[in-house]
């Protein structure tokens, strides 16, 4: 065999106890594995790596990334990789490059500036989700990729940012747009509901939309209309939705936040486990963080951004319009910000496109307008005019008892939100998955670590329909993670948020080293990983 991993703790992903094992990698997959105390000869290879005790579990799936761009701009990867995450799945929020056109990839590529940069360092040579996942392969990634057919980048190209019903012709060419794309290799389809133009959907679209992902056994990942103002009913709008078009559910960074939902995670788990007892298909993720992060173009009212980022720019430029804004996102409360009028000493700026404005990252809105002596509207609207649109936030209005119960749901996974742009990144993006094993299994008990392993590996393996990853067992995909139980943690903290995590010396994508004693490797051994018929 190529390699054996002698005297593992192996954390087998199934959420049962683990047990100490001698594991072997042969051709990119576990080729046997010699449990402690069982008879016959040692297993054998051209390399042998002593964990001496250390946990060997799967490979960490990350449910909700945006990586994109990310994957190619920087084949290190380390942010994802030295937390021992092996597959990431992208297009979410509704919102990535494909499938696009000329025009519609010139948008994207503006209205997503603060989750991905602008990508002009990348040659955009592919136009179809078939070519994207193609590129990432031709090219060379850190760990395996799967893929999203983003739905509002698919209103995007059928019917530009007109906030209005599709027309029948329009609706006919999203399904097709979105068939292609499955059939092309794509998991399922996500939406971005408080995102323009994908929030202007109605409810009869997204479900057609749904019953042609569900013809593809694919799932539908919607950041639904509200975690503010109603978000109990916005998460069951979602599972009516997709129980109306017989298509599996998954739900993105389920949080319940803004002081409105404060404790209320428990009337959330009620309602979803009503549907799982009646059948329904439902799983979703969670960050192991109470802020949340965005764009602070995100924030406006949904008819504030119609017409595109150019129709934007023009209506905070005029006095009138911009009044508008104004007190529609702090009196009435503008459905960008989930229904809730906003409060700027929880909007902090991480991260800004122009280097001129710097000085703004780190400081929540309402400081820098108290610096400058003026309304915090005042210094957001100078801000969003003067970076283009491109600023990043960190929006602090989550809460501790929500993020811990709702990790110990049945239907969990872990997904890290990670947005890898700007000077002061949400540590989620480095930090997630140590954080779950360090803080919340090992130090709080929130999980036990066996069932934490569980929530980060074969969970999400199950509802991406992988038959070959997320669980120890020979003849899987040799997508494994070595980290020490007892000092696993994120590094990553709000003041320094890219620091790598510690106790995860050795992470294997494929069989190959990819995080080798705690230092990256250049080895390129991710893959997309595509749906099968």
């Amino acid at each position: 065999m190529d390699l054996v991993i002698r005297d593992a703790r192996v954390i087998d992903g199934t959420g049962g106890a683990s047990y100490r094992a001698d594991v072997g990698l042969d051709g990119g997959r576990i080729a046997a594995i010699r449990r402690e105390g069982d008879g016959g000869p040692r297993l054998g290879a051209r390399r042998t790596l002593h964990a001496h005790g250390l946990a060997l579990s799967p490979g960490f799936i990350d449910m909700h990334a945006h990586s994109d761009l990310a994957l190619l701009r920087d084949p290190d990867h380390s942010a994802k990789a030295a937390q021992g995450v092996t597959l990431e799945v992208l297009g979410q929020d509704g919102l990535s490059y494909a499938p696009v056109d000329d025009r519609t990839l010139t948008e994207v590529r503006r209205a997503i500036t603060g989750w991905n940069g602008d990508g002009s360092d990348i040659d955009f040579d592919w136009r179809t989700v078939g070519e994207y996942l193609d590129r990432l392969d031709r090219q060379g990634i850190a760990v395996n990729a799967a893929y999203l057919v983003p739905q509002g980048t698919v209103r995007m190209y059928a019917t530009g940012w007109d906030d209005r019903p599709a027309t029948p012709a329009e609706l006919t060419r999203m399904k097709q747009l979105v068939a292609e794309g499955m059939e092309q290799g794509a998991v399922g389809m996500s939406s971005g509901l408080t995102y323009t133009p994908g929030m202007y959907a109605d409810d009869a679209e997204l479900t057609e939309l749904c019953r042609v992902v569900a013809r593809y056994d694919g799932y539908y990942c919607p950041h639904h209309r509200s975690y503010g103002a109603g978000a109990l009913a916005a998460y069951e709008e979602m599972v009516t939705l997709t129980r109306n078009a017989g298509c599996a559910l998954h739900l993105a960074h389920a949080t319940m936040n803004f002081g409105v939902n404060k404790g209320k995670a428990p009337d959330l788990l009620s309602l979803l486990d009503k549907a799982l007892d009646e059948g329904a298909d439902i799983s979703l993720d969670t960050y192991p963080y109470t802020p949340g992060c965005t764009t602070l173009v995100a924030m406006l009212p949904s008819w504030a951004s119609e017409g595109g980022p150019e129709a934007v720019l023009a209506r905070l430029r005029d006095d009138e319009s911009a009044e508008k804004i104004r007190h529609h996102m702090e009196v009435v409360g503008a459905d960008g910000c989930h229904g809730v009028p906003i409060e700027w000493d929880t909007i902090e700026i991480s991260g800004v496109s122009d280097p001129g404005m710097a000085s703004c990252v780190g400081k929540t809105i309402a400081e820098s307008a108290a610096q400058r002596g003026e309304a915090p509207w005042v210094t957001a609207r100078r801000l969003l005019i003067n970076d283009n649109l491109g600023s990043t936030i960190l929006q602090h209005v989550g809460h501790e008892e929500n993020v811990r119960a709702i990790m110990r749901h049945r239907v969990h996974t872990g997904g890290s939100d990670g947005i890898l742009q700007g000077y002061k990144p949400h540590p989620r993006a480095y930090g997630t998955f140590p954080h779950y094993l360090g803080h919340y299994a090992r130090d709080l008990g929130v999980l036990s670590l066996e069932e934490c392993v569980a929530h980060l590996t074969s969970r999400p393996a199950a509802r991406l329909r992988l038959p070959d990853r997320g669980l120890v067992r020979e003849g899987y995909r040799a997508d494994l993670v070595l980290f020490d139980p007892d000092t696993v943690a994120a590094g990553s903290t709000f003041e320094a948020p890219r620091t790598l995590p510690v106790g995860i010396p050795h992470v294997f994508v494929d069989g190959r080293f990819v995080i080798e004693d705690g230092r990256r490797t250049d080895v390129l051994a991710g893959r997309s990983v595509r749906r099968t018929a």
